[in-house]
Order: structure tokens, then C-alpha cells, then sequence
């Protein structure tokens, strides 16, 4: 054991109580996020005098690690009194906060550290399993409670302010759809003396296709004409060939950064959609990436580039409001193939209207994107506090 470290199991124990007065209705389900999540499951006919309780700051974790990737889902229940998780979970508590403070913990099961360390000590033919043994186990440094309290300050600040930048990232993407409905939904751009367009009587046109009238001079186009596809410079890289490459550029698949690699093949601004697998939206939308920078990208992403007076932006914007039902095929795995991505309708306006549409645009972007930078970094910052814990006591 290192100099100053504590078995974790001399400060923890199980906790096992039952619903069994069915008082409690949450059901909450973990993440590899390592957060509590609202439970998806089909719970028709479910006994819940079987599920246990889980009270706050409590933890949860799973013990099967098999199908959950390089993280582990455990989680400190922070938003609820008491709620309740499968009888399948584990559910443990700190014996004394004098001692040991839940959140300086849930802080040591937040590194990386503690993932592979997890999988590591993961054992068992068909399930791998990380066991209350193992949890037990964990030698981890336990300095004062001031020193902890220290830590955990640190730590919400920075997350904090990553989740203020989020929501201020989500205000600017709902500015840019409320005007985006405003100009191409309710055709109230600005005409040429500064009015809203339809109010003040702008001549509008039947158009068949819509089955709707749009202004004069607009048309009704597809995808293909605004943009320019390149998949063909796409390159799947497997995990195996991607675990000894500095992480440097993003890596990105149908919907997120998967992974970092030490090169690029790709350096701008940039729209991904997803191509298969993660498609659409519940409502119907595609899957979208603003990507800016340098990166990499598998082929699960189709990469497009505007054009025709249309920029990343607008592009970006007029996708995220189509519905993409009647181009998704497949059965078991949905799949928008390029042909069906290009052939989408799209309304092309005026070349006047895209322009100011794009000026507009900008400056929201170019927030968003400078919003983004900070919490890259504030990340990182937490990723070094958290390596911080390993060496200060």
C-alpha cells in the first residue's frame, strides 16, 4: 500500500433496503457518465417491493462492467432524497462524513484511473464482474476532511462553470432555431425596407411539392444543390489501431467524438451526419455535428461542406428542421445512404436572404464556438484536479 493511502472498504458498507412498502416511486438508472438517469425500462407488471432504495448521497454502482465499454457506471445520488435501482445494483454509503465526504470519493471514481483499474480487477467467463471485494479493496489517499472540502470546491467550481456554458451553448442554439423558424417557417425576413416579410404583405406563390405558399422568387430545391459531400476521404480506424496514438485531433462517429488521434484528415468547418446506426432523432431529424478544426471521421458520418451562398451555419440550421423518416432505411439498423442524404427537399430562398440569414448566423456561431473552447479547457483543468488527488494529502 502507498504511503498514506486507505483501503476504501474500511470506510464504506452495503446497504440492502427494500421497497417494501412501496412508498418510493423514482426509478433512476446510471450511466457511464457516471450520473443518475431518469429509467427507460419497460416496467409493466414490475414487483417494486424488490427494487432497493438508494438515499442521498448514497451510491449506486454495477458490478457487470461486460457491456459498458472503458467506464464504470457508478454514481452519488445527489438530486433526490431517496429513490430506487434493480435489485441487480449495488447501493453502498460512507460509514462516517467526518472521515471520508461523499463527494471527495464520487471525485476518485471520476478518474480514469479508476476505470481501468475497475476493468483490471473485472473477472468472470461469461459476465465480467467488478465485486463488492474488489470495490473494497480500492487503496485510495484520504486526507483531512479540510483538505477534501478544499478539493471539492475546486472541482464544482469548474463544473459550475462548464454547466453555465452549456446552458448559455443551449440559449444560443434556441436564438438561432427561433429565427431560423422565423425567416424559412413563417417567411418573416426582412425585406427590403427592414418590415417582416408576410405581415407586411410580401407576394407569396403556390408551391405544389409543399402543398404551400412560399415567397416569390424561392424554390424548393434539394440538399445536393447547397452542399458538397465528402466521404470519400473518410478512414475507419478500429479501437486496436487507435490505443497507442497521442490524443491530440478528435475522432469522430455518427454522433459524438468517439476517441483522439495524432493526425487529421480533415481541417475546417464542417457538417457531420449521421449515417448509420445513430440516424435520426425521435422526432425525425437527423443526427448533426457542428464540427470546426481539425479532425478525423469513420464512416459512419457523412462530412458536408455548403455551398451556393449557403455557409455551415445555414446549412447546419435548415437540416436540423428537415424530417428524414421517408430517406431512412433499414430494419434492424437505420441507415441514410448518400444518395437519400442529397436527394432531401430543401427550400432554396433568395440570394439575398441566405446572405443576411448567414450574417445573422455568424456571430451566434462564433459564440457557441468560443463557449465551447472554454469548457474544453475548464475539462481539462478538472482532469488535472482530479490527477491532483493521487499526489496532495
Amino acid at each position: 500500500m502507498k504511503l498514506g493511502y486507505k483501503k476504501l472498504g474500511d470506510y464504506i458498507q452495503l446497504v440492502d433496503e427494500r421497497n417494501k412498502n412501496l412508498e418510493v416511486e423514482t426509478l433512476l438508472g446510471v450511466s457511464v457518465k457516471k450520473k443518475f438517469i431518469k429509467s427507460i425500462a419497460n416496467t409493466n407488471g414490475t414487483d417494486f417491493t424488490k427494487y432497493k432504495k438508494v438515499k442521498k448521497n448514497e451510491f449506486t454502482y454495477i458490478s457487470d462492467t461486460s457491456r459498458r465499454g472503458d467506464k464504470i457506471g457508478i454514481a452519488l445520488l445527489k438530486q433526490e432524497n431517496v429513490a430506487l435501482v434493480s435489485q441487480a445494483y449495488s447501493v453502498f454509503k460512507i460509514k462516517d462524513f467526518d472521515e471520508l465526504i461523499p463527494d471527495y470519493l464520487m471525485m476518485w471514481f471520476c478518474r480514469p484511473e479508476f476505470d481501468r483499474y475497475a476493468r483490471f480487477k473485472s473477472h468472470g467467463s461469461v459476465r465480467e464482474i467488478f465485486d463488492w471485494e474488489e470495490m473494497c479493496a480500492i487503496e485510495l489517499p484520504i486526507p483531512s476532511p479540510e483538505k477534501q472540502k478544499e478539493l471539492i470546491e475546486e472541482y464544482e467550481a469548474i463544473e459550475n462553470r462548464i454547466q453555465l456554458n452549456k446552458k448559455l451553448c443551449d440559449t444560443l442554439e434556441e436564438t438561432a432555431q427561433t429565427i431560423y423558424k422565423h425567416w424559412f417557417e413563417d417567411f418573416e425576413f426582412n425585406d427590403e425596407n427592414g418590415k417582416p416579410y408576410k405581415s407586411s404583405g410580401g407576394e407569396m406563390v403556390e408551391c405544389e411539392e409543399l402543398g404551400k405558399e412560399i415567397p416569390r422568387g424561392w424554390r424548393l430545391g434539394n440538399l445536393g444543390e447547397i452542399c458538397k459531400n465528402f466521404d470519400s476521404k473518410r478512414i475507419p480506424l478500429s479501437s486496436f489501431e487507435r490505443k497507442d496514438l497521442e490524443k491530440i485531433y478528435p475522432y469522430y462517429g455518427a454522433s459524438s467524438i468517439l476517441d483522439f488521434v495524432d493526425k487529421y484528415i480533415f481541417d475546417g468547418t464542417y457538417v457531420l451526419v449521421g449515417e448509420d446506426g445513430t440516424v435520426m432523432t425521435e422526432n425525425g431529424t437527423p443526427i448533426l455535428q457542428y464540427v470546426v478544426g481539425k479532425f478525423w471521421v469513420n464512416n459512419h458520418a457523412h462530412v458536408l461542406k455548403a455551398t451556393n451562398n449557403f455557409t455551415e451555419e445555414s446549412l447546419f440550421l435548415f437540416l436540423k428542421n428537415k424530417n428524414i423518416t421517408n430517406k431512412v432505411t433499414g430494419a434492424v439498423q437505420l441507415k441514410i445512404n448518400q444518395a437519400n442524404l442529397l436527394s432531401i427537399n430543401i427550400i432554396i430562398p433568395q440570394k439575398n436572404v441566405i446572405i443576411q440569414f448567414n450574417e445573422s448566423m455568424k456571430t451566434i456561431f462564433e459564440k457557441k464556438q468560443n463557449l465551447i473552447i472554454q469548457i474544453e479547457k475548464l475539462e481539462e483543468l478538472k482532469s488535472l484536479l482530479l490527477g491532483k488527488m493521487a499526489v496532495e494529502m
